[in-house]
């Protein structure tokens, strides 16, 4: 993975991440059904290019490339993976 959004955005949801992500791997959107019920957005481990335009457009500083991201939020690479999982289960 190469980007991991993380703990600042949990209930933050601001998507000015998805607007300058070239590879649309930012997820959910507004607007989608899974918007609102999600906690976060998430980013997705196999689309991400790690081009690095999210992270600076991230207003609570939530976006990291995986080997920046604090020990303390280790898990949340395995949450955003996790994300995605779920979202192809639910496209089924």
């Amino acid at each position: 993975m190469a980007h991991v959004i993380a703990e600042p955005c949990i209930a933050t949801k601001d998507a000015s991440c998805v607007e300058v992500c070239p590879v649309d791997c930012i997820h959910p959107v507004k607007g989608a059904t899974t918007f609102t019920d999600a906690t976060q957005l998430y980013i997705d481990p196999e689309t991400c290019i790690d081009c690095g335009l999210c992270v600076d457009e991230c207003p609570v500083r939530a976006i990291f490339p995986s080997e920046d991201l604090p020990a303390e939020w280790q898990k949340y690479v395995q949450i955003n993976a996790d994300w995605f999982k779920k979202k192809e289960v639910w496209a089924r």
